[in-house]
């Protein structure tokens, strides 16, 4: 879709990625650090300082008190943690539940383990997990259940009911968890994140992964990390040292000091972009799209039932093409999509550009 909006010259809220840039202090740490000559290897675990950032943030948010050297590993993006963590726990045979729609990365770092994805899909307007539904799935190759909150497409957040549903299942059934929580600090109206990390029981089994590149706007920098048990962490080194070893050195020392030195920024986030999200929102509230509530992340879903029957890939294409805003279908997160007429917008843009974009799609 970035491809085809640079084609036709589309206002992009497609692609999640920041119109903004990265903030001047971090980049000028950046410049610093690799001026000083820290170019080369960092331990494959991460930056001695970095890990114990980390493990100061997770204590600070989720009150967690966890081993920087064991139990944190900086990775070259959240992607690449998540496969890590997946090559990690999944054997050939084995399934792992995922929730559609869901990150595109998931399915195919299972099946080159040898595993299988197991979807079951959540619908508009609400995106609610079943967790009846969930017990009927898990089979005896069931290995892991893959989360995502605040959730990447549909914005939800998970809720205390999910989370006390979530590790029961766990416990009953001996699974395992990867939590995808690369939008932890995007929750809108008030709202916590309700982090694998926040539960010792929940933690006992999971690999969390969050990500840099959300956070601070540097999503080039392709800069991660997991977060794990002890005993779990030992296995996903192992992957690790052979995916990519270590990861940019400079952007580590720099991302250190960041957190030590603004920690306020982390703590912005939310209001930064409830504010992007409430200026999109606000531009579109006269069109005839049906706007989804966004709990988080930079996403606002939009239902376009009222405007046409293309179904969603044809529709973006033709906002693309004739409107000049380019969107992102919600089928393409699906297994099997259930025919719904959503799609998404990415907020994380200039609120000109954002205001732009609505005046477009308010004349359909």
């Amino acid at each position: 879709m970035t491809a085809l909006a640079n084609e036709h010259q589309a206002l992009n809220l497609s692609q999640g990625f920041p119109e903004f840039d990265t903030p001047e202090a971090l980049k000028n740490k950046l410049n610093l650090y690799s001026a000083q000559g820290f170019n080369q290897y960092s331990p494959s675990s991460g930056v001695p300082a970095l890990q114990q950032q980390i493990a100061d943030l997770v204590l600070r948010k989720y009150a967690l008190t966890i081993s920087p050297e064991a139990s944190v590993t900086v990775t070259s993006g959240a992607t690449e943690a998540l496969y890590v963590a997946i090559q990690a726990l999944v054997s050939p045979d084995d399934e792992v539940i995922v929730f559609d729609p869901a990150y595109d990365s998931y399915q195919p770092a299972i099946e080159l383990a040898g595993g299988k994805a197991v979807h079951i899909a959540l619908t508009a307007p609400n995106y609610q997990i079943d967790w009846q539904q969930v017990t009927g799935a898990i089979t005896d190759k069931t290995k892991a259940i893959i989360i995502n909150s605040p959730h990447n497409p549909s914005t939800k957040t998970l809720k205390q009911t999910d989370i006390n549903a979530l590790k029961l299942l766990l416990e009953q059934q001996d699974l395992y968890l990867i939590s995808d929580e690369v939008y932890e600090h995007i929750c809108f109206d008030g709202a916590t994140h309700l982090s694998a990390l926040g539960d010792d029981a929940l933690f006992s089994r999971s690999f969390v992964v969050s990500s840099f590149g959300k956070t601070f706007h540097c999503t080039g920098w392709k800069m991660g990390y997991c977060v794990a048990p002890e005993k779990l962490m030992v296995e996903f080194r192992k992957i690790h040292q052979y995916v990519t070893f270590s990861s940019f050195t400079p952007a580590q020392l720099a991302l250190a000091d960041m957190l030590k030195e603004e920690p306020n920024h982390v703590d912005e986030l939310s209001a930064f972009y409830q504010h992007k999200r409430d200026v999109l929102s606000n531009a579109l509230a006269n069109s005839r799209f049906t706007l989804l509530p966004s709990e988080g992340t930079y996403f606002l879903l939009l239902d376009y039932s009222a405007i046409s029957e293309l179904d969603d890939v044809a529709f973006c294409e033709y906002l693309v093409k004739e409107v000049g805003v380019a969107a992102i279908p919600l089928s393409v997160f699906y297994e099997n999509a259930p025919g719904d007429r959503v799609i998404r917008l990415c907020f994380a843009k200039e609120d000109a550009t954002l205001i732009a974009a609505a005046e477009k799609l308010c004349q359909l």
